[in-house]
């Protein structure tokens, strides 16, 4: 796989997550037709860029974490 591709596999996985249309490791491995460790690595190279991609042992999915602006304020003293 070329490095043109894996990108846009990468922005795919991510508009899965993103419009939580990511079923599983699995069927993503499947519709990629590579393995299920490929998929793991993509999810890390992710989270390396900056995602903040979690998976929710109770729902069985991944997800991303938005940003709390409230916290960050509470954090640093501002309202």
């Amino acid at each position: 796989m070329d490095y043109r591709s894996y990108e846009k596999r990468l922005e795919y996985v991510l508009e899965l997550i993103s419009k939580n249309r990511f079923r599983s490791l699995e069927e993503t491995a499947r519709r990629f037709s590579c393995s299920t460790r490929t998929i793991k690595r993509m999810l890390n190279h992710l989270r390396d860029e900056g995602h903040d991609i979690q998976y929710d042992r109770q729902q069985k999915k991944y997800f991303i974490k938005k940003f709390q602006r409230r916290r960050y304020y509470q954090y640093y003293g501002r309202q």
